[in-house]
């Protein structure tokens, strides 16, 4: 295999993480919409565990989350928790996942999300010793909820080109 092989096989193995830290880091942003570190991150690992789940292994989650917990100055550990089980959760489903129409893939996303929500909020009430107000968490659910399609449409499309360059090359 030649150099650019190795660099253009290379480039598509760390595109997924690379990508998600570019919206990571284009989330932290102020651009006044609360909580869209995390709105980014959660589906952006979900999109990619499922259909490049080799691209997205736990210690890449591992450091997405310390990256999110840290542009959205969040309790360390919380959100690697979080995005960690999120990997978890697609990965289980990864085979159904993937082959479901969107609709499926929307709506059980939304579940995940949901109970990544869930899981942050209790995480805010364990660690402050009070209860969190719901209405933020229910902000952020609608905005990844929401925002999934959008995401999931230009991430599909950057999975489909990788699958061309990779079928091209066989």
């Amino acid at each position: 295999m030649g150099l650019m092989r190795q660099l253009d096989s290379g480039a598509r193995a760390v595109f997924p993480a690379a990508f998600t830290v570019f919206l990571l880091v284009m989330g932290a942003v102020p651009v006044g919409v609360p909580g869209l570190v995390v709105a980014v991150a959660v589906p952006s690992v979900f999109f990619w565990t499922v259909f490049r789940p080799g691209a997205m292994p736990p210690p890449i989650v591992f450091a997405l989350g310390l990256l999110q917990d840290l542009l959205g100055f969040t309790p360390l550990g919380s959100g690697v928790l979080v995005l960690l089980l999120v990997h978890g959760v697609a990965l289980r489903g990864r085979t159904w996942l993937a082959r479901a129409s969107f609709l499926w893939g929307w709506l059980a996303f939304c579940a995940v999300a949901a109970g990544a929500v869930l899981l942050g909020w209790l995480f805010q009430a364990l660690l402050g010793w009070q209860r969190p107000p719901f209405v933020p968490g229910l902000a952020l659910f609608g905005i990844m909820a929401g925002g999934y399609p959008a995401l999931a449409f230009v991430l599909s499309r950057m999975h489909m080109a990788m699958q061309r360059a990779e079928d091209a090359l066989r």
